[in-house]
C-alpha cells in the first residue's frame, strides 16, 4: 500500500486499498494530478478528458 486515499467511483467510498471493501470495484485516486504551467502536454490532457 502507498499509503495515499483512494476512492471507489462507484459508491463514492474512501478506502486505503486497491479494491473497495464494499463493492469490490476497482478504486482509483482521490488526488488530483499535480499542475505545472511548463506542462507542454496539458493540451492535449485537457482535450482528451474535456471532448
Amino acid at each position: 500500500m502507498a499509503g495515499k486515499i483512494r476512492k471507489c467511483p462507484h459508491d463514492g467510498t474512501y478506502t486505503l486499498s486497491f479494491s473497495c471493501p464494499s463493492c469490490g470495484r476497482a478504486t482509483s485516486t482521490a488526488h488530483p494530478a499535480r499542475f505545472s504551467p511548463e506542462d507542454k502536454y496539458g493540451a492535449y490532457r485537457r482535450r482528451i478528458y474535456h471532448g
